[in-house]
Formats: structure tokens, sequence, C-alpha cells
């Protein structure tokens, strides 16, 4: 098994991989997260890594699908380190700096009734990432970067 968490050892372009979010399905929210942790796992990154960037991507993906309507995850591997790019095109944010405060959230009632919307996507986000930024645009969407190291 590989230590290194890449794709193709031979190749100098990094792994790709895509995931469509389907907006306001809780049915299968969480796959790509899931299909993410099995690929990262089979190229043999480290648990640590891997449940880093699990919590992270279930959380953006929830996001997703509770705020957006959906969107696209585009997952990078290379030698040694993931990037993930989020990317929808929802209503935007209009405060990130509120946004980004543990507890905030504009998740409406029947969300939270599901048991989501507690105002920490965001933050755990950041928080399990080594790099994190965030673009967006009321009315047009957001994209968020997440970048994680392979300890």
């Amino acid at each position: 098994m590989r230590q290194d968490c890449t794709g193709d050892p031979m190749s100098a372009e990094p792994l790709h991989v895509h995931y469509t979010v389907d907006g306001g399905n809780f049915t299968s929210a969480g796959e790509a997260s899931v299909k993410v942790k099995r690929l990262l796992r089979q190229l043999g990154c480290s648990p640590e890594t891997i449940r880093r960037v699990s919590i992270a991507m279930y959380e953006g993906e929830i996001n997703m699908v509770i705020h957006a309507n959906g969107g696209d995850a585009d997952i990078y591997v290379d030698d040694s380190t993931i990037r993930i790019v989020l990317k929808d095109t929802g209503p935007g944010i209009k405060d990130v700096e509120q946004a980004m405060q543990e507890g905030y959230s504009t998740a409406p009632d029947n969300i939270r009734a599901l048991g989501f919307g507690a105002g920490m996507g965001l933050p755990n986000m950041k928080r399990y990432s080594d790099t994190f930024g965030i673009d967006s645009v009321v009315g047009q969407g957001t994209t968020i970067e997440l970048g994680f190291e392979n300890r």
C-alpha cells in the first residue's frame, strides 16, 4: 500500500475526481464524501488525513444540499496534498464573516428539525483543513477551496 497518498505514481498530473451533489436530496447527502473516503483509503492516505478530509467534505456537501440546490465537488490528489473545490450556483453568502461564526445558521426550521443546520459547517471545514478559502457572491454562488497535507 502506498503511503504517499497519490494517484498514478508515473504521472505528474494529480488524480482528479468529480462529483455532482444533488441539492435538497437528503437521501443521497453524504455519498460523495463516503466515496472520497474510500478513494483515499485505496490510495494509502493516512487515517488522520482521511478523517479530516471526510469531515470537511461532508460539511461542504451538506451545505450544498441545504443552501445551494446542489453543486460540484472536485477532488485533486497529488504526491503530498489533497485539494477539494466545492462550487455551487446558489444564493451566495451575504456575510461570510458572520457565517464563519460557530452556531450561526440560515437553515430553515424544517432542515433543523432533520438535525442539520447547526451552524458548524463552515467552521468545521476551516478547522479540519490546512488551508481554507471562500469566495461568495450574493445571487451567483459560492466556491470553497480546502487544502490538506497528507500527514
